[in-house]
């Protein structure tokens, strides 16, 4: 409990005492007593509670979290010229008062959901796009009173800065600022350009009443039911393309590996021909020297031949029968005799 509840209790209480001896004195001369002593008491706790009234009026406390600004008909132009910092302040008792302002940070929502606004009610912004959309912007301004600026924001709006000033000014500068760009760029490739527009804007005008803009949030922004419709159309469509592009691309590789497969066949193919034609030709030329082998060697030797064909007969043969109109192409060698 700080000085001025204490002092508000006291007042409370001698006030309380004044009554309660005020009516104990009428009791006691109603009843024909001496009420002395009662009368004492009574302008004991007449004093005191005059008294810790006068100083629990004069005593004004400012939370740390709080400016205050004198309200006084004596000073000119009604206000004391410096506010009142946060601790314990003496006021002139029933000729001063004192309007306190928050100095802590504050948010001033503004949403399409009723219960996330600052009041009842929907408080989205709808703004039109440069293509001519209508979209739906969720926002919220955090900012704070400049101490040395209060007197002045006490001067233009009183406690009213949020609803004359900062409301109003929020939805004029999103609108204006909205309308320089297409739908698409405020949703995507734009959206910080956006709102850091908006923010230079709005903290410009805050500045100038005393405010200061700590951020401005783009929370969300939404479409008409017709627009988002025709998105989501779009999307699907985008979607079914970019899957029969994928089939597509899909079935070209698969050519290219069928044709590479095929070329690597052929290639294959190529090969072992050339190997069979390389080997063939291997083969002949071995032919054909041995031929010339075996020419030279009948040229130098005629009877090589009959001595290979007789070589070649079976050992056991003894008789053979030709045609007797056939030549011989080989002269024979004389059969041996046999016996009686």
């Amino acid at each position: 409990m700080h000085a001025v509840a204490l002092f508000r209790v006291l007042a409370t209480l001698f006030w309380m005492a004044l009554f309660a001896l005020i009516a104990l004195t009428l009791w006691r001369v109603a009843i024909r007593r001496a009420p002395r002593a009662l009368l004492s008491l009574t302008v004991v706790a007449l004093v005191g509670a005059l008294a810790f009234t006068l100083i629990s009026a004069g005593l004004v406390f400012i939370e740390p979290y709080q400016m205050g600004v004198v309200i006084t008909v004596l000073g000119e132009g009604g206000l004391r010229p410096e506010p009142l910092s946060p601790g314990l302040h003496w006021i002139i008792p029933f000729v001063e008062r004192v309007e306190t302002y928050p100095i802590a940070r504050q948010t001033f929502t503004m949403a399409k959901t009723p219960g996330e606004g600052e009041w009842e009610g929907e408080m989205t912004v709808e703004a039109r796009t440069l293509d001519g959309q209508r979209i739906f912007v969720d926002s919220s301004v955090i900012y704070e009173i400049d101490p040395t600026q209060v007197i002045r924001l006490h001067i233009r709006w009183q406690h009213r800065y949020e609803q004359d000033l900062i409301h109003p000014e929020t939805r004029g500068i999103i609108r204006d600022v909205v309308s320089q760009y297409r739908v698409d760029e405020v949703v995507s490739t734009k959206r910080f350009e956006v709102t850091a527009e908006i923010s230079r804007r709005l903290e410009e005008v805050l500045s100038a009443n005393g405010l200061t803009l700590v951020d401005f949030v783009l929370r969300d922004i939404t479409f008409t039911p017709e627009y988002a419709q025709s998105i989501e159309q779009k999307q699907i469509a985008e979607q079914q393309a970019l899957q029969a592009k994928f089939v597509v691309e899909q079935k070209k590789q698969e050519a290219e590996q069928a044709r590479q497969v095929a070329q690597g066949q052929a290639d294959a193919a190529v090969i072992q021909a050339k190997g069979e034609a390389e080997a063939r030709l291997i083969r002949a030329r071995a032919e054909a020297e041995a031929l010339k082998l075996i020419a030279e060697a009948l040229a130098a030797n005629p009877n090589l031949l009959t001595y290979e064909y007789i070589s070649k007969l079976a050992p056991g043969v003894r008789v053979m029968l030709v045609p007797s109109n056939a030549p011989f192409i080989l002269p024979l060698p004389e059969m041996e005799a046999t016996g009686p």
